[in-house]
């Protein structure tokens, strides 16, 4: 069952609300008031049920995925930003300042599950958005490092066999005699080097060729 917040501008005789404390030139501050919220409440409303115990409040979940996007948190990391950052909470919908998380870190994977792929690039479209200006103005930079890379250690054992295979061409086209060509040692060492990553071959860290000196890859 889906949740909800109470009024922002809703007065408490005993608690001063959110409102009154938070600066209203501040960028969330801004931000949260050019946001079409009403878009993501009927969006994601029919993917709750009307029966059973209330849960997050929609705006309260993609408010927290947002910050998490905008400043590049982790999930534990903005919820303990949430409880320790008032424009957070103002951000999120809340009216008065709250001592607790909003919810539980794995919520916020229940939430993405809900919501599926299109609901999901559509938060990330919002977030895009709001540095827009930025991403014009300023260079791209794309964090490469888990991906996949076509890249041969210069100890690999295809590579020497290539390096060989391209001078011994070489040689016979410029007509010059070898002392040794070196085909019946690469042989030999791509035989011995099959089979090294089996779990009986681990402490064999690597074979060196007799005939130039090359440690390979095992």
């Amino acid at each position: 069952m889906k949740g909800n917040l109470p009024g922002q501008g809703q007065r408490n005789l005993f608690r001063p609300i959110l409102k009154e404390i938070v600066n209203p030139e501040h960028e969330l501050v801004i931000l949260s008031h050019q946001i079409n919220w009403q878009e993501f409440e009927d969006g994601f409303n029919p993917l709750y049920s009307n029966t059973g115990q209330p849960g997050v409040p929609i705006r309260s979940m993609v408010g927290i995925l947002l910050l998490k996007r905008i400043y590049n948190l982790g999930d534990e990391t903005v919820m303990a930003q949430c409880v320790q950052n008032p424009y957070f909470q103002y951000f999120c919908g809340e009216s008065e300042f709250q001592w607790k998380p909003p919810c539980d870190p794995s919520d916020m994977v229940h939430f993405r599950k809900r919501i599926g792929k299109e609901g999901a690039e559509k938060i990330f479209g919002v977030s895009v958005n709001t540095r827009k200006e930025e991403i014009k103005t300023r260079d791209l930079l794309v964090d490469t490092t888990a991906q996949e890379k076509n890249i041969t250690y210069p100890t690999d054992a295809k590579l020497l066999v290539k390096v060989i295979a391209a001078c011994n061409k070489i040689a016979k086209q410029e007509r010059i005699k070898q002392r040794q060509s070196y085909k019946r040692t690469v042989k030999k060492l791509l035989l011995a080097q099959r089979f090294t990553h089996h779990p009986k071959r681990k402490k064999q860290k690597g074979l060196r060729c007799e005939s130039c000196g090359l440690l390979l890859a095992g």
